[in-house]
C-alpha cells in the first residue's frame, strides 16, 4: 500500500558515472549541495527526481533510476511529493508543445512554469474556498475561527510578491482568480514580468499551492536571475510561507546561505565514495 512520507531521510546512489557511489543523509528543513562546476551536483539532483517521479506514479521498478533509492521518514513511507525548480529561462523550442498550450505569450520556460502554476493556484482557491465554508457552516465556534486562518498563507504570499516587487511598483491584483499585477495604472501578465520576478514568482507560487503540506523542493542554482537581496532572503521566505517544505538545492551562491543555512551546506566531495 502507497504510504507518503514527510521528508527524505537520505539518497543513495550507486555507480554514478559509473564509478562513485552517492550517499547524502538530509536534513528535514533545508539541504545545500556545495562543489565546483563538473563535480555532479545537478546530476545527483536530476537523477533523483527522475527516480521519486517514478516513484509517485506508482513505478515501484521499471523507470526508476538504476542505483538511485531513498530513504524516507517515516521509513516504511513509499513516495513523497514533490516539486522541481527549473531556474535556466531558456526559449522553448517545441512546437508541438506550443501549439498546445495555445497562449502566444508562452515563449520560455519560465513561461511554461507559470502556466501550469496558473491552473494550480485557481485549484488551490477552490480548496480553501471549500474549506472556510465547511468551517463557517459547521456550527462549532472553534471552526468558525479557524476559518480566518485558512487563507492566511495566500495573503502571506501576495504580501511577499508585493514586498520584493515595490521597487518597479508592481503589485498583484487581489480581485482577481488568476495571478495578475497592476503597474501604474496597467494589467499585466506574470509573462511580462523579467526573468529574475517570474523565477521568484513560480517558486512561491510552487510552495504556495502545496498548501502547507508536506513535500521536497528542489532547485538547481535558483540565484540565477535573481538580485542578491532576494537570493538572501529567499529561503526564509520559502520557510515562512510553508514549514513544511524540505528544501534540497545546488548553488554558486554564497548570499544563498549566509543568513544562517552554513550549517546545511553539503559538499559533493563529502558524500561521495568509489
Amino acid at each position: 500500500m502507497k504510504k507518503q512520507a514527510d521528508y527524505i531521510k537520505r539518497i543513495e546512489i550507486k555507480g554514478l558515472w559509473g564509478r562513485k557511489n552517492i550517499s547524502w543523509n538530509l536534513r528535514a528543513d533545508v539541504n545545500i549541495l556545495s562543489g565546483v562546476n563538473g563535480i555532479g551536483k545537478s546530476t545527483i539532483l536530476n537523477k533523483s527526481v527522475l527516480s521519486l517521479n517514478a516513484l509517485e506514479g506508482g513505478a515501484l521498478t521499471n523507470g526508476v533510476q538504476p542505483g538511485v533509492s531513498f530513504i524516507f521518514s517515516p521509513e516504511d513511507a513509499t513516495y513523497i511529493h514533490f516539486d522541481v525548480i527549473r531556474s535556466f529561462d531558456r526559449p522553448l523550442i517545441s512546437s508541438g508543445l506550443l501549439e498546445k498550450i495555445g497562449n502566444q505569450n508562452v515563449k520560455t520556460e519560465l513561461d511554461w512554469q507559470l502556466y501550469q502554476l496558473q491552473r494550480r493556484y485557481l485549484d488551490y482557491q477552490v480548496n480553501i474556498g471549500n474549506r472556510i465554508i465547511e468551517l463557517l457552516t459547521s456550527g462549532v465556534i472553534e471552526d468558525q475561527a479557524r476559518a480566518a486562518q485558512v487563507s492566511r498563507p495566500k495573503t502571506e504570499f501576495q504580501d511577499m510578491i508585493d514586498d520584493l516587487f515595490s521597487e518597479t511598483g508592481k503589485k498583484i491584483i487581489r480581485k482577481s482568480n488568476e495571478i495578475q499585477f497592476e503597474q501604474d495604472g496597467d494589467v499585466l501578465t506574470p509573462y511580462q514580468l523579467s526573468s529574475g520576478e517570474k523565477q521568484m514568482l513560480v517558486i512561491l507560487l510552487t510552495v504556495l499551492v502545496q498548501d502547507n503540506q508536506p513535500f521536497a523542493l528542489f532547485m538547481d542554482e535558483p540565484e540565477i536571475s535573481l538580485h542578491v537581496e532576494w537570493q538572501q532572503r529567499l529561503i526564509s521566505l520559502i520557510r515562512s510561507l510553508n514549514p513544511n517544505v524540505q528544501i534540497i538545492l545546488t548553488t554558486h551562491s554564497p548570499a544563498v546561505i549566509m543568513n544562517g543555512w552554513i550549517d546545511a551546506v553539503t559538499e559533493v566531495s563529502d558524500i561521495t565514495t568509489h
